[in-house]
């Protein structure tokens, strides 16, 4: 038996330590620390008993829900239960292997296909992660000589890929074009090339960028275009082919469109559409797509057959526009901050101190409303807020119900962190 004092084991037990020290300093994890010193429960992680539409169950009990990403409440409609069953009875449950070596099947060439045709483009790649497909996406085709210039809020995992291309990077206030020309003008040309990246509806704040000017910056500078269409795709246009659809502009002259399939389509994974030659040069060496397992079959044909069902059911995208403008409305007649959301699919109603706004969520799941806190490190210091996911399963009576609790509520909440704070001013500040 060796010695607790040998370096060996000194140097164990230092890394040990160290990734402690490491874990503490998490963001969330702090967060949540902090609120249970203050009697804040924690809302995170909370185990759904089924399907969350309107209204969720969580531990026997119902809730109005305002956390899902089923905007067109397709989620459990009987056709994709059907297609999800028949996919697993001839493919089972996995694709079994990486697509590049043994893992292709129909229902994957079928869903690119049927993408492809809805963008009115080439071809189309379905990546088993919808945040391993901006990742690798950008860190593939990108490296130390070239250029990405990102919207400054931007979804992590397009900042993660940006990081592991080694591209340098340019960060432009958000929904800034000036900004970003300004940025272009001073640096475009020390680059081969670049990158232009946006999302066609934030995902924090519920707004759209400037799709046509970033088309004419990424022209005038001769750079690449990704609209990452996570929220935007479903939700946008008369038919909810997204932003291309909602500007009335040609999806040709955005050179990749991304989007997740975990929203509108209520299944799992992402894409990447534009071009032949791109979504080829992707195919065979894209590390998220390459060296991962294929998408699930059933995953793919759930997708199909939500993205049938968008089309065949445009009604569901205007019951969708309909009830998140009355949403937006609805909380600014009630006093409510929206911040910049324009009241497509996401409003946030802001908070600003995110002990606050995790005592609102608390105060309004014990009145049955099941709503989440944003917080930093997801938004910044002081713009904490609840997001909102409106469906189109959503009514407007729900919709008065849930702001009427928030107007209540939210006075409470802060006056519990203000509370707090006098009683405690003189603790000893935690520095770990």
């Amino acid at each position: 038996m060796k010695d607790p004092q040998t370096p060996q084991a000194a140097a164990h037990e230092s890394a040990a330590s160290g990734f402690n020290r490491m874990r503490s300093k998490l963001s969330f994890a702090r967060l949540v620390e902090m609120g249970a010193k203050m009697g804040l429960e924690n809302p995170l992680f909370l185990c759904h008993d089924r399907a969350a539409k309107a209204t969720a169950q969580i531990g026997g009990k119902e809730y109005l829900n305002f956390s899902t990403y089923d905007y067109l409440d397709l989620n459990t409609h009987p056709e994709i239960t059907e297609a999800v069953t028949e996919a697993a009875r001839l493919f089972g449950s996995s694709a079994g292997a990486s697509r590049l070596v043994g893992g292709e099947r129909p229902p994957h060439r079928q869903l690119e296909q049927a993408i492809a045709r809805l963008y009115g483009v080439e071809d189309c790649i379905a990546y088993v992660s919808g945040h391993a497909t901006n990742v690798s996406t950008l860190g593939f085709m990108f490296g130390p000589r070239d250029a990405i210039f990102y919207d400054g809020l931007a979804h992590n995992s397009l900042m993660q890929g940006a990081r592991l291309s080694g591209a340098e990077r340019y960060s432009y206030t958000h929904n800034d074009c000036d900004a970003l020309e300004a940025l272009l003008k001073a640096h475009r040309d020390k680059h081969k090339r670049a990158v232009i990246v946006t999302e066609g509806l934030f995902s924090m704040d519920g707004n759209i960028p400037d799709l046509p000017r970033l088309i004419r910056l990424k022209k005038q500078y001769d750079c690449m275009l990704l609209v990452d269409e996570a929220h935007s795709f479903g939700v946008l246009g008369a038919t909810g082919r997204g932003a291309h659809e909602y500007f009335g502009i040609d999806a040709h002259e955005v050179d990749m469109w991304m989007s997740t399939l975990s929203k509108s389509m209520c299944g799992c994974g992402g894409f990447i559409a534009g071009s032949g030659e791109l979504v080829e040069f992707l195919r065979y060496g894209s590390p998220g797509f390459v060296f991962s397992v294929g998408m699930p079959p059933i995953v793919a044909a759930a997708c199909h057959k939500a993205l049938e069902l968008m089309l065949r059911e445009p009604q569901r995208v205007h019951k969708l526009q309909r009830i998140s403008q009355f949403f937006l409305e609805y909380a600014k007649d009630k006093g409510l901050d929206t911040g910049a959301a324009q009241g497509y699919a996401i409003v946030p109603i802001m908070v600003g101190d995110s002990m606050a706004a995790g005592f609102l969520a608390n105060l309004l799941f014990k009145r049955g409303l099941y709503v989440m806190p944003i917080t930093f490190p997801a938004v910044k210091e002081g713009e904490a807020r609840l997001r909102f996911f409106l469906s189109a399963a959503h009514s407007e009576d729900q919709i008065r119900q849930a702001l009427d609790a928030v107007q209540e509520d939210l006075p409470r909440a802060r006056e519990i962190v203000e509370t707090y704070k006098r009683e405690h001013a003189d603790d000893p500040v935690d520095e770990q």
